[in-house]
């Protein structure tokens, strides 16, 4: 198992222990306290543990290598259950509203407070734990299903702070109406989560191109090169945690089969001592022919080449 893998696989792990925890505690506090923005935050755990499970088998799928059938690899597992959680995420937030609304309208007020603060409090330092640790994987390994399951539980620790604000001006300070505007609150903080979190998902499985000063860096290392004549044609994309380029270039006609293998045999070597994950596959062109219309018959190298 690669390192990649095994980071990936103990950050899911840990989300999987953390939530399983949480949710028998937060479901006690719920049933005893009677707490919309309480019950909002068991509906939140327990998706947080199924997103949890899905993302163990998203990262388990995406550190297979590539095969037969799948010869790009499998890194799209991942955003297909970052893009699962966002879902989960959605319905959770609906379903909170929902009941938050059924509740302010009805006037209702929560039955008992101490255990939900108490329960909250627990959750918050768990949450704490758990984020450390996924901030760790993401920085070794760029995990985007790890990243997402990250903003979530982000937004656990201020949905925490808010159930336990809520029990407090509900039950001590005698604001009838707190309990279910915050669990509105929560329900819209969760529906941002969502929101933000699906653009980078989607960029991943649309074949987004790679930010642009990605780009130039790659476009910097590969002019310096001084037998190509010009780069164009270039088409970037990212999968899981892998990156694929590929390139037209322009070399002297003049030049033999083996010669030109040569060029981009070197060509390969500069960029992978940058990008060393990056795969490449490289057409070579003798120079002046352009077979591709528009944009991508232009040359892209930077105009000053060291």
């Amino acid at each position: 198992m690669s390192n990649h893998a095994s980071l990936t696989r103990s950050a899911a792990f840990a989300s999987i222990g953390a939530a399983s925890v949480l949710l028998a505690l937060k479901g006690w506090a719920a049933w005893s306290t009677g707490s919309t923005a309480m019950l909002g935050s068991v509906a939140d755990t327990a998706l947080d543990l199924v997103a949890s499970l899905a993302t163990l088998v998203g990262v388990w799928i995406a550190a297979q290598p590539a095969d037969d059938k799948h010869r790009f690899g499998h890194g799209k597992a991942e955003a297909i259950t970052a893009l699962f959680q966002i879902v989960l995420i959605s319905i959770s937030a609906i379903a909170i509203a929902s009941r938050a609304v059924e509740e302010l309208l009805a006037g209702s007020r929560v039955q008992s407070a101490s255990e939900g603060i108490g329960v909250s409090l627990v959750a918050i330092v768990v949450t704490f734990a758990l984020l450390a640790w996924q901030r760790h994987v993401i920085r070794r390994t760029g995990s985007l299903a790890i990243q997402t399951d990250n903003v979530h539980y982000q937004s656990d620790l201020l949905l925490n702070v808010a159930v336990i604000a809520a029990l407090v001006l509900d039950r001590y300070a005698g604001w009838s109406g707190a309990d279910p505007l915050f669990g509105l609150a929560i329900a819209g903080w969760l529906g941002w989560g969502a929101w933000q979190a699906s653009e980078q998902v989607l960029k991943q499985l649309m074949d987004h191109e790679w930010p642009e000063e990605k780009k130039q860096r790659f476009l910097e290392v590969l002019a310096r090169n001084p037998d190509i004549a010009g780069v164009h044609d270039l088409r970037t994309r990212t999968s899981g945690n892998h990156d694929f380029v590929q390139f037209h270039i322009w070399v002297a006609p003049d030049l033999t089969v083996r010669e030109a293998h040569r060029v981009m045999s070197e060509i390969e070597r500069r960029l992978h001592a940058e990008f060393p994950e990056v795969e490449i596959l490289i057409h070579p062109d003798p120079e002046g022919l352009v077979d591709e219309a528009g944009d991508a018959g232009m040359n892209v190298l930077p105009p000053i080449r060291a």
